[in-house]
């Protein structure tokens, strides 16, 4: 089976990207390979799990749809652990081969629960006997919720680590290099949605007619695929070493800089402790011709300076590293607290996803599902729309629209990642819009007619989110990647999924918070297990509204920030050798293989 993929794989690639990026689809196959099959495997599970949740475990519908979201808030939120495990003491491929193992056991687990009727409540339909099923308690709760973490726990550690680990056989100083690496976020982003669509189609599909016990089970064993993926590659990997903790380091120039918060920074920059007399620049950042790129020094942020000030003490004894830090620690810091309000503002954008996953799902619930006389379409197969036009918009996108955007921009992304992000989250608001628009039509035509709608009504909000999703997740992945430095790389990478894990903890607290401001006046918005009584059009356009505002505050948050010049590519001189690149023939001394 493996071999068999690993042929379908390169064929597709190959014909998709190989014109842009050249040979490198020949190294990475096997971390693209990983990002497919554990998306296709956790896919199937979260956005199938609230009809599980509701239906054999009978938690109520809002209790439900905040399992949902925070589970998969929780995975996200794992994903920091994962980063800084990686970066600090495991290395990228032992850290997604410790917990990809971790994520198939908890796979197995839900498998066995869902197969073995004593590990579950009475059978009991949530609808028809008006949501008075026995909800699961005791050791059948406790299981579910074991197993149930144990996916999270898996692939929250394992997501930030197939990315990084991929982008991390590319060198950043390279100009040729850089340029392909841009394609490869995109082409990552490719095997994720192969990944999704497969897992919204044929395995909810399986989930839907064979059982969830055979769903889960299909899961594992994508999942076990995955791994032998990731394993086959282990010769091919440029793999770096941990350099410890970095919350050490943080730390210290936190105290160093609190400590020292009485002190003034000196006016010339190369009396800071560790700078290699490099001088300020027109757009803040201070360069050197022979500096290490790691000493850069910028003028933001000036007053963590302070931790490189040197205090002469005439015993002659040097300072703690908890009192005096180089350049290169405190530009580290600079960089986490630079990136965070562009991490912030993707919070909503993820909230928006977690709707999708819930609500939208119960809302096609309601719907006429019926396709022809004998087929009706599973309503968490609704989530794979958007990722049939992904499949085409992605390649097209990289490569019509960047060679296009490149002519203009001079940027080997076509347009910046920030950039990319901004437009992802202004087409956001629109799903939102959409979602509300066709709400409220299935709700009347139900009340006042007792009309069923089909269900490919919602089809829209679910293209225009796709479509925002290209730009915004891909970007932000992006920019976080390229604007780390050495030891850095994975922990930043794993904001991005941390970004959805705030998302879709917000997600919850808003329909607690929604619940409780309108139940005052009414029966609450999202209260009963019936959308027909509820309001789920008002909830959506409140965060219509919502993103709205987040956009336009992105806007003014993202002019003030300057990107980077660690990541700035050195020109390389021309090689035909070395134009196609080959991870094995470029192990550094620094690297070592597991």
């Amino acid at each position: 089976m493996s071999g068999g993929w690993k042929k379908t794989e390169h064929l597709i690639v190959a014909a998709v990207f190989s014109d842009v990026i050249g040979g490198v689809e020949l190294d990475l196959k096997y971390c693209l390979g990983l990002q497919a099959f554990e998306m296709m495997a956790i896919a199937a599970v979260g956005n199938n799990l609230i009809t599980y949740v509701l239906n054999e475990m009978h938690f109520p519908l809002s209790k439900s749809a905040n399992i949902v979201t925070n589970f998969i808030g929780t995975v996200f939120l794992l994903s920091l652990l994962g980063g800084f495990l990686s970066d600090s003491y495991l290395g990228s491929f032992w850290t997604m081969l410790i917990f990809g193992f971790v994520e198939l056991s908890g796979f197995i687990l839900l498998s066995v629960q869902a197969h073995l009727p004593q590990l579950k409540p009475p059978k009991c339909n949530m609808i028809l006997d008006g949501g008075k099923c026995l909800e699961a308690e005791g050791y059948k709760s406790l299981y579910f919720f074991v197993a149930l973490y144990l996916v999270a726990l898996g692939s929250g550690c394992l997501k930030p680590n197939i990315i990084s680990h991929g982008a991390d056989q590319f060198r950043k100083d390279d100009s040729k290099q850089s340029k392909t690496l841009s394609t490869y976020f995109n082409i990552a982003y490719f095997a994720f949605c192969m990944g999704e669509l497969i897992a919204l189609t044929l395995l909810v599909w399986v989930q839907t007619h064979s059982g969830m016990d055979v769903g889960f089970g299909v899961s594992a064993a994508v999942m076990a695929v995955g791994l032998v993926s990731l394993i086959s590659g282990t010769t091919f990997y440029r793999n770096k070493l941990p350099h410890g903790s970095i919350f050490t380091p943080v730390a210290q120039v936190l105290v160093a800089a609190f400590t020292k918060r009485k002190q003034v920074c000196p006016s010339n920059t190369g009396m800071l402790h560790g700078s290699q007399n490099s001088v300020p620049t027109h757009n803040g950042f201070a360069t050197s011709p022979n500096i290490n790129p790691n000493l850069l020094h910028t003028e933001k942020f000036r007053f963590l300076d302070k931790a490189c000030i040197k205090i002469q003490d005439r015993s002659g004894t040097s300072e703690s590293p908890w009192r005096l830090c180089t350049v290169a620690q405190v530009e580290k810091v600079k960089i986490i607290i630079s990136v965070i309000p562009v991490f912030a503002c993707t919070i909503i954008f993820n909230t928006i996803l977690a709707q999708l996953q819930t609500f939208s799902v119960q809302q096609g619930s309601a719907m006429n599902t019926r396709i022809t006389r004998s087929f009706h379409i599973p309503p968490a197969s609704l989530q794979s729309i958007p990722y049939f036009m992904l499949i085409f918009v992605v390649p097209l996108y990289e490569t019509a629209f960047v060679p296009i955007a490149r002519k203009f921009t001079g940027k080997d992304s076509g347009i910046t990642p920030l950039q990319r992000v901004g437009v992802g989250l202004f087409v956001a608001t629109f799903s939102m819009v959409s979602a509300a628009m066709v709400e409220k039509k299935r709700r009347n035509r139900a009340l006042h007619f007792n009309e069923t709608v089909s269900i490919f009504w919602i089809a829209p909000q679910f293209l225009i989110f796709g479509l925002s999703e290209m730009f915004t997740a891909v970007g932000l992945i992006e920019f976080f990647y390229k604007q780390s430095v050495e030891g850095m790389q994975s922990f930043l990478t794993a904001m991005t999924y941390c970004s959805y894990s705030f998302g879709f903890y917000l997600s919850s607290l808003l329909v607690s918070f929604v619940n409780k401001i309108t139940s005052k006046s009414s029966g609450g918005w999202l209260s009963d297990n019936d959308l027909n009584k509820d309001r789920l059009d008002l909830f959506y356009w409140v965060l219509a509204v919502l993103s709205l505002i987040n956009f336009f505050s992105y806007l003014f948050l993202s002019k003030w920030y300057f990107y980077n010049p660690l990541v700035s590519p050195t020109p390389q001189p021309e090689d035909p050798e070395n134009n196609r690149f080959n991870p094995s023939k470029q192990v550094e001394a620094d690297n070592i293989l597991p």
